[in-house]
């Protein structure tokens, strides 16, 4: 018989004891697997009493910036597995347009919308009179908010249309999904809510009330305020943290697109700080599985991180782009930069166990892949200078104060 004072873990049908009381250093007869196993078992059976079923059958989706990166790769997954989608999108400067009706284009392309599959609205979530007119006529019964004021750095240069995007956006959306009564809302937070966290998984438990950021700032407030949503309408709400997501049509203005290019073309890069600074880069087809996932289980309200569980340091992704593009980086050596975290790691085990997400692709295989991409997608390239993206602000390690031949370089972002 097992023992009162003994909790019992069956892991390859072995007994393992998750605690023995008795004094100040029962702690100290557990190994440190077995401690490990311990928290990991205490922390399934804390959240699989909250597992909600997933939703099978046809779903009409509103995907709100589903002209950009993830929106429209998440578009196209939905599409794909026999959803519809409508679309709406201001398609502002940030970067590139032309690298969104790309995108536009693809989706058109594959599934035109003389089917009635897919619908395209070009509009600001921000404008009442549009969104309530969208969800009057399209009737959504699920919501992909996707639709976002993106970068760490412009937040800082530019904090005011954050706040509008990102807070009151997210607000009008909440607003209408109640009114229209949509069973599930599923939004993109960021990791970058973490700020200067120094754990070494970020956890969903963490106190996050600590920003560095207006942008982090904005993605906290929201993520309260779709809080506030569950609480008073019971509106099903998950948001959703992402950690640096990057791949094939990748945002121009992020470092792994900026790494392909500029070594590919023997252009220098910048490295801020001394290199050792991580981040959990998360391939796109991970970052769409957990996102659909999500979409199928309405949760009351939770936190979701979706990341590969495992940072990268800024000197082994240069090593790993050199590695794939067959170059040697031309770097140059900068301080850190205000607003720029020095580490994230995602804590995925809440998202395996309540979403069964698990993260498939490695940094070098996503690499890889995007180098691969790049490389066979340059006979349909898009001429433009990356060094002007995200309105000339969004410098993520890549290159800041150029000289003007440089300046002038032009890169190539592909369809």
């Amino acid at each position: 018989m097992t023992p009162d004072n003994e909790q019992y873990s069956n892991i390859n049908n072995e007994a393992i004891p998750c605690s023995v009381s008795g004094g100040e250093s029962d702690q100290s007869l557990l190994s440190d697997d077995t401690m490990s196993v311990c928290s990991q078992t205490s922390s399934s059976n804390k959240y699989e009493g909250l597992i909600v079923a997933s939703h099978v059958g046809y779903k009409k989706v509103l995907v709100t910036g589903g002209a950009g990166f993830v929106g429209s790769s998440v578009a196209e997954a939905l599409l794909a597995r026999g959803d519809d989608v409508v679309i709406v999108d201001e398609m502002n400067d940030y970067y590139d347009v032309r690298l969104k009706e790309n995108n536009l284009n693809r989706l058109r392309e594959m599934y035109p919308e003389s089917t009635g599959r897919l619908v395209i609205y070009r509009g600001d979530i921000c404008d009442e009179a549009l969104m309530h007119s969208l969800f009057d006529k399209e009737r959504p019964q699920w919501i992909c908010h996707l639709a976002a004021r993106a970068g760490v750095r412009p937040s800082i240069q530019d904090p005011y249309i954050y706040i509008q995007s990102n807070i009151v956006g997210t607000v009008l959306l909440m607003e209408l999904a109640h009114k229209f009564g949509v069973q599930n809302f599923v939004f993109a937070s960021s990791s970058s809510v973490y700020g200067g966290s120094k754990s070494t998984y970020f956890s969903e438990e963490e106190n996050v009330d600590n920003p560095v950021s207006p942008y982090a700032a904005t993605k906290k407030a929201c993520e309260l305020l779709a809080y506030t949503y569950h609480h008073l309408y019971k509106l099903n709400v998950s948001a959703l943290r992402f950690f640096t997501v990057y791949g094939p049509r990748g945002r121009p203005d992020m470092a792994p697109f900026k790494f392909v290019d500029r070594i590919s073309r023997g252009l220098e890069i910048q490295k801020f700080g001394d290199g050792t600074s991580s981040r959990d880069y998360t391939y796109i087809s991970d970052i769409v599985d957990g996102v659909l996932r999500s979409i199928d289980r309405p949760y009351p309200y939770q936190v979701f991180n979706l990341g590969k569980g495992d940072g990268t340091s800024l000197n082994e992704f240069i090593s790993i782009v050199e590695k794939h593009t067959g170059k040697a980086a031309v770097v140059r050596q900068l301080p850190d930069q205000a607003g720029d975290v020095p580490y994230t790691c995602a804590s995925v085990e809440k998202a395996k166990i309540l979403l069964g997400y698990e993260a498939t692709v490695s940094f070098d295989e996503g690499i890889r892949k995007t180098v691969e991409w790049y490389n066979s997608s340059r006979k349909n390239a898009v001429p433009i200078t990356p060094e002007t993206q995200a309105n000339g602000l969004g410098r993520s390690p890549s290159f800041v104060e150029f000289m003007p031949q440089q300046q002038h370089a032009a890169a190539i972002i592909m369809k």
